[in-house]
């Protein structure tokens, strides 16, 4: 770990893993973000990431900014003030190389942390066509992005569905012919739910990418449940899946559930099987006591869009990733 002072705040750099103490922290410092903002304010994704034992400085940068020794106290939401991370892609020929995300705690906003960890990520790499997610796009980010002459390049709405917005008529469906829904099996279902998986987002530029080291990471996570990992087949092949998640209720934030994952194989299309997959999952986040319902999908997916609105989901918040305006600039 190194540091540099890059406006009023030390920085320090951390290059691949972090250590525990400050893998605890970045993790209280995001519940604080997220109970503060209602916006997790790093992806699934990363936190995977920053956790792998397959985490190097090929892979992963970070930067990280302590709240003062004389402001701290224990009873503070942790002593990091901010955190900027990287996540890289060691195998990238052209650019992007990397998607940054970034993220100050709630009482140390608008004092130039955020503008001290970009300068510190100025110092510290030459990396060009970086990209970064601003997760529920707070006027902060739109500001700081703009600063850097980032612009708009992907929106990823969030959209959720209460029951008092759906009826009976809208969770209707029937499996196609011959085709039979069961819950995952660990250590029996991995490998033939990456082949589908891949297939079914080999256009996608996170889900397809799922190994199997990703899988088995999200296995771990408490909210794991096979149970509501439904998995359709038909004459023992899988032909689709629904992965559902949990979210506990978090401070002032009910607990919600999550349309996680839904994909069918490229050889299975045309059989209304999204649909029926879809209704299956939020039938069984319902029967599990969840009111609230809540998903990922890119605003430009038309078709996907166009069928969570029928089912009653409405546009909840949106997150935003940014790049350069020009082409091969960069921080």
């Amino acid at each position: 770990m190194s540091q540099t002072t890059s406006g009023t705040w030390p920085v320090h750099t951390i290059k691949g893993r972090p250590n525990k103490d400050l893998l605890r922290d970045i993790s209280t410092l995001a519940d604080a973000a997220n109970e503060s903002d209602g916006n997790p304010p790093l992806s699934e994704q990363t936190l995977v990431n920053l956790r792998s034992e397959d985490c190097d400085e090929t892979t992963m940068l970070s930067f990280a900014t302590y709240i003062p020794e004389e402001e701290y106290s224990d009873s503070d939401d942790g002593s990091l003030a901010g955190v900027a991370v990287v996540s890289l892609d060691p195998e990238a020929q052209t650019s992007p190389h990397g998607v940054l995300e970034l993220v100050v705690h709630p009482n140390y906003r608008n004092q130039g942390i955020g503008t001290s960890l970009v300068g510190a990520l100025k110092e510290t790499t030459k990396l060009t066509g970086l990209r970064a997610w601003s997760h529920g796009n707070h006027e902060a980010a739109v500001e700081l992005a703009g600063r850097y002459g980032f612009t708009s390049v992907r929106e990823l709405w969030r959209m959720r569905l209460t029951r008092a917005l759906q009826s009976a008529a809208q969770l209707h469906y029937e499996l196609p012919e011959g085709v039979r829904l069961r819950p995952f099996e660990p250590a029996q279902d991995e490998e033939a739910w990456l082949k589908v998986n891949a297939a079914a987002f080999a256009h996608h530029p996170e889900q397809g990418a799922t190994t199997l080291n990703d899988l088995k990471a999200r296995m771990e996570e408490d909210w794991f449940d096979p149970n509501g990992f439904l998995l359709a087949e038909r004459d023992g092949e899988l032909l689709g899946f629904h992965w559902t998640k949990v979210h506990p209720r978090s401070g002032s934030h009910p607990a919600i559930g999550e349309v996680y994952v839904v994909g069918v194989s490229p050889d299975a299309q045309g059989l209304g099987l999204g649909k029926a997959l879809t209704i299956a999952g939020i039938e069984y986040l319902h029967e599990a006591g969840l009111n609230a319902i809540m998903l990922y999908v890119d605003a430009d997916n038309e078709a996907a869009v166009a069928l969570y609105q029928k089912l009653g989901f409405t546009r909840w918040d949106v997150d935003v990733m940014y790049a350069p305006k020009t082409d091969g600039a960069g921080l």
